[in-house]
């Protein structure tokens, strides 16, 4: 594993994939980054889910498609097992199911293999900040899932009466939050603070029975309450 003197605030990652020779090609990137540190890894979602509960990292880089269990699947049990822990999906695939599946499943982030090495730390501490790493375009990709689902969620688009309404604030709070800013850019933006901010995230999902920031992105763009670049 990557020693570092006094790693006290950095950040702890658990590196998942069924390719050794990745994980190891990950290992020695991320270990030239001050501010990470790889406190252990794994071959398959069944085993991230043990080193998860032993090791309680604060990120998870993880595959989708892996042996014994998927990454998906793992996702979905690291979450309730060990809710502040945020999960990075690193994978090649573009498919809208996986997509789907790792947004239904409480990932922070969709990252693909081809993204610059520098990339990947950066995307490490975006999502430990807060951000969710889905851009409109890839939300974009999720909108056939989406619209192919049943209509059971019908009743919570904005305008429908007797269903819960964002106020204005949660609204401008919705939009800044789906092209990608963190809680400190949109307080900035807005001029409120990082705590309220953190306050209209939590009522947005709650009225809206969204499970997670990335969530949201998607709502808001298949509501067009923001519009694909």
């Amino acid at each position: 594993m990557n020693e570092k003197e006094g790693p006290g605030d950095a950040i702890r990652v658990v590196v998942v994939d069924d390719h050794s020779l990745f994980r190891r090609g990950l290992q020695m990137v991320l270990s030239t980054e001050d501010d990470i540190d790889v406190v252990g890894e794994a071959p398959d979602g069944a085993e991230a889910v043990r080193r998860v509960e032993e090791l309680l990292p604060d990120v998870v880089l993880m595959d989708v498609w892996m042996p014994r269990r998927s990454g998906i699947d793992a996702c979905a049990e690291i979450k309730a097992l060990a809710p502040s822990t945020k999960i990075l999906m690193l994978t090649s695939s573009e498919e809208e199911d996986d997509l789907f599946g790792a947004v239904r499943a409480g990932a922070n982030g969709y990252l693909l293999k081809d993204v610059p090495a520098e990339e990947v730390a950066e995307a490490i501490r975006s999502v430990m900040s807060g951000q969710s790493l889905i851009t409109p375009k890839m939300a974009g990709l999720l909108l056939g899932e989406f619209n192919a689902m049943r209509r059971r969620d019908e009743e919570r688009s904005l305008g429908l009466p007797g269903t819960p309404r964002l106020s204005p604030r949660e609204l401008e709070v919705l939009r800044l939050l789906a092209r990608g800013m963190a809680n400190r850019e949109i307080a900035g933006t807005l001029g409120i603070s990082e705590n309220t901010v953190k306050n209209h995230v939590r009522n947005i999902l709650e009225k809206l029975q969204l499970h997670s920031r990335m969530e949201a992105v998607v709502y808001a763009v298949r509501e067009k309450i923001v519009e694909l670049s």
